[in-house]
């Protein structure tokens, strides 16, 4: 009697230990009867029929991620490795189908992910390819939606990582970067030449228009100092001719010249002799132009003095220099 009672106790307990289960958070399991699908048990406690109802399968609920590699070829016939991660879930509504319909799950995406992406990329060049990666991943994840929604699971987002050339492809790629960047340093470099030439040019233009304008201030400066020379002279000695002043005044720029000349160590002059008899030619020659000049310019006695005077100036002194000096380094 004990015996029997003892027996019992211990079979009352095995059959509430095997009725009684927890499911994990985030999970899902499938109850069968005799290998027929009876419901759904949650997470929590749950109790099934002892030795006739079996835990048949279980299911995450959890978002899963997958990556699918794909090999293909674009427009311009580059082979490129594309890299899709694919973001699935499992449909609570539709457990049962998750649970039956599909064996292997991952296998049905890889499959749609490839069909889907070798069916886009073959219309792209490779550099469209790179710019348009949001089109393959929104393409891929509307197939993905439409396939496996019959199945129970769905696609919360799928993501072109990466598009991976060929190692040859990418050398090449970066050679036509590297001589693209090299045409555009030699253009700035050509620029910034060119706007240094136009500074040069323009200040040296400058730098010429007023060293001429100080040559010509110069030149007037000395005609002007002649001439209140010739005129203080004449006034101190009376009878004193313009062309006696002028002979007094290119004498004395000669000897001057001569003066400079010997002072300086890096000359390179030509002279005209200077002798006493070669001299009084080479005033002779000067004096007689002078002369010339006066009587062919000055149309009366008072105009012709001060016309005379002005050419006379400005002969002499271009006489004196050019006959003494032609060019000093």
């Amino acid at each position: 009697m004990y015996g029997f009672m003892a027996v019992v106790i211990i079979v009352g307990i095995a059959c509430l230990f095997s009725s009684i289960f927890t499911v994990k958070q985030q999970t899902a399991v499938a109850i069968e009867r005799f290998g027929k699908f009876i419901r759904i048990a949650k997470a929590g406690l749950n109790f099934k029929i002892p030795f006739i109802d079996q835990l048949a399968k279980e299911l995450s609920l959890q978002v899963q991620q997958e990556t699918v590699v794909v090999e293909t070829k674009t427009e311009d016939n580059v082979f490129v490795k594309v890299h899709i991660t694919v973001q699935y879930f499992v449909r609570e509504e539709k457990l049962a189908d998750a649970f039956y319909k599909l064996s292997k799950a991952v296998a049905q995406i890889t499959s749609h992910v490839q069909d889907t992406v070798r069916g886009q990329v073959p219309s792209m060049k490779l550099d469209t390819l790179f710019v348009n990666k949001d089109a393959v991943a929104i393409a891929v994840k509307n197939e993905l939606t439409t396939a496996m929604a019959d199945f129970g699971y769905g696609i919360q987002s799928t993501q072109v990582t990466a598009v991976d050339p060929d190692e040859e492809v990418k050398k090449s790629m970066n050679s036509i970067n590297a001589a693209k960047r090299d045409r555009e340093a030699a253009v700035e470099r050509g620029e910034a030449e060119r706007t240094l030439l136009v500074a040069r040019a323009t200040a040296e233009a400058q730098s010429k228009k007023l060293q001429g304008e100080g040559i010509a201030n110069q030149r007037k400066a000395i005609i002007e100092g002649l001439q209140q020379s010739v005129e203080i002279f004449q006034r101190a000695v009376p009878g004193a001719t313009a062309e006696d002043v002028m002979r007094i005044v290119m004498m004395t720029q000669y000897f001057d010249t001569l003066k400079e000349i010997g002072a300086s160590g890096k000359s390179s002059t030509i002279f005209l002799p200077h002798s006493p008899g070669g001299l009084a030619d080479l005033q002779q020659q000067i004096a007689t132009a002078m002369m010339s000049a006066h009587a062919a310019s000055a149309p009366d006695a008072d105009n012709g003095r001060t016309e005379s005077v002005r050419i006379g100036s400005s002969g002499a002194f271009s006489g004196a220099n050019g006959a003494a000096k032609q060019s000093e380094g």
